[in-house]
C-alpha cells in the first residue's frame, strides 16, 4: 500500500469524525466509553475525537507533516508492538497513526481504560479500507514485534527496558506539565490556563500540575476565575472523591493551601499532582525560572505561557495557555520523533 494510500484512508477518517451524520455514532460510542471508565465523560470523549480529527487528520496537515519523512520503510513493514497509555481518551492515537502512516504493521495491545475508544478508531479504519485488516493486530502479547513503543510509569518503563532490550524500542516514563505566570495575566489567560490545568481531570501528561510563579504571587484572580467551574468537576464522583479526600488530608495535617471549592492549591517541590490538585513554585528572576526548568528538563512534557512568551526562551516545548491538550502531529511525546524511529527501521 503506498504512502498516498495511507494518508487518504485518515483523511477520510477525519471527515467522518467531522461529518454531522456520524454524530450520532460517536455520541453511543462516547456513552459506552463512560460506562467502561467513568472518567471518560462524554463531553470530553467527544472533545478528544474532535482534536484528533481537527489537529491530525486533515490532508494539509498530514501532507506537511509526512514530507518530513521517508514515504516508505528502509525495508519490507516491521511489527511495531504498542503498549498504548489510557489515561485520556484516544490518547494512543497519535502511536497508531505515525506506524501506519510510516508503512508497518501494527501491533496494539489496547489499555482496558482505553479500550472502547482505540478499537472503535481501528474498526473504522478498516472499514474505510480494508487492505489496513492485514496490518493491524489487536493483541494480548508482543512477542512477534520487530521494535516497540510503549508507554507506561517510570515503575512499568523499567519492566519494559528489561523485556524490551533485545530490540529497537521507545519507552517512555512519568511526565507532566507546568505553566510559567508573570502576574501580567488578564481573566482569559487564567480561563485557558484553567483548561491546561483541568481538562481530562488533569489526568494528561500534558495536563499542567505545577504552577511557575513569582514570589508573592496572588492567586486570588485565578481562583476566582476557576471557581465556576466547580459544578462541572464535582458532578463526576470520582473527581469529587479525590477533591473531599486531599481537601480532608491537608487540613488534618495542617498543610497551607488554597480552596475554591474544586481545585486545591498547595507549594509543593513534586511536579505531579494529585487529582483536584495544583502544585506552585516560585521564583525571584526570570533567570531563576528558565534554571527550574531545565533542571527538571527530563520530567516535563511541555511548558505553558500567556500568549506562548516562552517561545525563544528556552529549548523545551511550550506552548500559549489553552493548547497543553491540543498537540499537533509533530509533538511527540517525551521529545522523541516517532516518525524518525520508525522509518529508521
Amino acid at each position: 500500500m503506498l504512502q498516498s494510500e495511507r494518508l487518504q484512508t485518515f483523511v477520510a477518517l477525519g471527515d467522518h469524525l467531522r461529518a454531522a451524520e456520524a454524530q450520532p455514532e460517536l455520541e453511543e460510542i462516547a456513552q459506552r466509553a463512560y460506562h467502561k471508565n467513568n472518567w471518560f465523560t462524554p463531553a470530553n470523549t467527544i472533545n478528544a475525537l474532535k482534536a484528533i480529527a481537527d489537529e491530525f487528520l486533515s490532508a494539509d496537515k498530514l501532507n506537511a507533516w509526512v514530507n518530513r519523512y521517508p514515504s516508505e520503510p528502509n525495508t519490507s513493514p516491521r511489527s511495531i508492538g504498542v503498549v498504548m497509555a489510557g489515561n485520556i481518551p484516544a490518547v494512543g492515537f497519535h502511536d497508531l497513526l505515525c506506524v501506519l502512516i510510516s508503512g508497518h504493521r501494527l501491533l496494539a495491545k489496547l489499555s482496558a481504560q482505553d479500550f472502547v475508544l482505540i478499537h472503535y478508531l481501528i474498526q473504522k479504519i478498516k472499514d474505510i479500507n480494508p487492505v489496513f485488516s492485514d496490518y493491524i493486530d489487536e493483541v494480548e502479547r508482543l512477542n512477534a514485534a520487530d521494535a516497540y513503543i510503549a508507554t507506561g510509569s517510570n515503575n512499568t518503563a523499567r519492566y519494559f527496558d528489561y523485556y524490551f532490550s533485545k530490540k529497537p524500542s521507545i519507552i517512555r516514563r512519568n511526565r507532566t506539565s507546568v505553566a510559567l505566570l508573570t502576574g501580567a495575566e488578564t481573566e482569559g489567560d487564567f480561563e485557558k490556563l484553567g483548561s491546561d490545568i483541568s481538562d481530562y481531570y488533569g489526568l494528561g501528561c500534558r495536563n499542567v500540575s505545577t504552577l511557575v510563579v513569582p514570589e508573592d504571587y496572588d492567586f486570588t484572580p485565578l481562583l476566582r476565575t476557576l471557581e465556576p467551574n466547580a459544578r462541572t468537576f464535582l458532578n463526576n464522583h470520582k473527581y469529587q472523591n479525590n477533591y473531599d479526600y486531599n481537601k480532608s488530608i491537608y487540613l488534618i495535617n495542617a498543610v497551607p493551601h488554597l480552596d475554591n471549592g474544586y481545585l486545591l492549591l498547595t507549594e509543593n517541590e513534586g511536579l505531579v499532582s494529585p487529582i483536584s490538585v495544583v502544585y506552585y513554585q516560585t521564583y525571584r528572576t526570570q533567570a531563576d525560572a528558565m534554571t527550574w526548568f531545565q533542571e527538571r528538563a527530563d520530567r516535563i512534557q511541555v511548558i505553558a505561557s500567556a500568549q506562548n512568551w516562552l517561545a525563544g526562551h528556552t529549548d523545551l516545548p511550550t506552548v500559549a495557555f489553552g493548547q497543553t491538550q491540543r498537540p499537533s502531529l509533530s509533538d511527540y511525546a517525551d521529545g522523541i520523533d516517532t516518525m524518525a524511529f520508525l522509518t529508521s527501521l
